[in-house]
């Protein structure tokens, strides 16, 4: 995969934000992850792709440094006031089809050295998650959060030269994708 065809598919998605970081910039935070641990999305202890299940900062920061460089994939939507909880929704439900579409259409490229990591992990591809009882039904369409492998998104958007927040009244979200 070169950057130039990773932007390119990014492009014919639907992403509008979008840049290219080295993972040698990347920093894998224990701040990130203890935000984790104070659960405030809820999804703590309870996904195979959230903490503590996902394996440790340790893990996440060995996982990682195997890929060279990543893309930074984003959606951003306009909201009526900052309280409009579907606009907010919606953005979040379009960023997570287009990044299973962006992995899918890796996949049916036959790219196999890439690592997904998405907005908020795969909490919505399931109506429950089997955790901790049983394996994961869809490990091939599983990804795990950038804040849960210590990532602060903020950071990571700057390596990439992208914008995190685009103005009053807009909603972002983040995922990225890394490649060898």
């Amino acid at each position: 995969m070169t950057k130039e065809t990773a932007a390119a598919l990014a492009e014919e998605i639907g992403f509008k934000g979008r840049g290219i970081f080295e993972t040698k910039d990347l920093n894998f935070l224990k701040e990130v992850r203890d935000m984790c641990k104070a659960n405030k999305c809820g999804n703590y202890g309870r996904l195979w792709t959230c903490p503590p299940a996902c394996g440790t900062l340790a893990d996440s920061r060995k996982k990682a440094k195997q890929f060279k460089w990543g893309i930074v994939l984003q959606t951003t939507a306009q909201m009526e006031d900052e309280f409009d909880g579907e606009a907010i929704e919606e953005a979040q439900v379009t960023q997570r089809d287009r990044f299973l579409k962006y992995v899918g259409r890796l996949r049916e490229m036959g790219e196999e050295a890439f690592l997904p990591m998405g907005s908020g992990g795969c909490g919505q591809q399931c109506a429950s998650c089997t955790y901790p009882d049983a394996p994961c039904r869809f490990p091939d369409r599983a990804f795990t959060s950038m804040e849960a492998y210590g990532l602060l998104v903020t950071d990571v958007c700057k390596s990439a030269d992208t914008p995190y927040y685009y103005g009053r009244n807009t909603v972002t979200f983040t995922g990225c994708v890394l490649f060898k």
